[in-house]
C-alpha cells in the first residue's frame, strides 16, 4: 500500500510541475488563451488535491512519521501559499484576456510575478519534501 500512495503522490506532485511549466511560458511571452488557462487550472486543481490527499495519507501510514512534524506542517503551508499565489496569478492572466492593451500589460506583469513566487515556493515545497528538514 505504501508503494501505491507514494505513485500517486509523486505522480500528483508532477501534475502540479506542469502547472508550473505551462504558466512559466504564459511568463515569458507565449500568447495566452483561455483555454491553456482552464487546463492548466484543472491540472493544478487535481495535483494539488492529489499531493495534499496522498501526503496526509502518507503520514498518517508511516509509523516514522506525524501529521504534526515540522516538514509536514512546513510543506502544507507552502502548498497552500502556492496555491493561493497561483489562483491569483491565473485571475491575472484572465484579467489581461479580457481588458485593453495598457490595462493588459499591466495585469500580466503582476500575474507573471505571482507565478514566479508560486514557482519560488513550489520549489520550497520540493526541497521540503526531498530533505524532510527535522525528520
Amino acid at each position: 500500500m505504501y508503494d501505491g500512495l507514494l505513485f500517486l503522490h509523486v505522480l500528483a506532485a508532477f501534475l502540479i510541475v506542469a502547472t508550473v511549466v505551462v504558466f512559466s511560458a504564459l511568463a515569458l511571452g507565449a500568447t495566452s488563451d483561455p483555454r491553456v488557462l482552464t487546463v492548466a487550472s484543472v491540472l493544478w486543481g487535481v495535483g494539488g488535491l492529489g499531493t495534499l490527499v496522498f501526503g496526509i495519507w502518507l503520514a498518517l501510514y508511516v509509523s516514522g512519521y506525524h501529521i504534526y512534524d515540522g516538514w509536514i506542517v512546513a510543506a502544507i503551508v507552502l502548498w497552500a501559499i502556492a496555491t493561493e499565489l497561483g489562483r491569483r496569478a491565473e485571475f491575472g492572466y484572465r484579467q489581461a484576456l479580457a481588458g485593453g492593451e495598457g490595462r493588459a500589460d499591466a495585469a500580466v506583469s503582476r500575474a507573471a510575478l505571482l507565478h514566479w513566487l508560486r514557482s519560488l515556493a513550489v520549489l520550497a515545497l520540493l526541497v521540503v519534501m526531498i530533505y524532510k528538514p527535522g525528520a
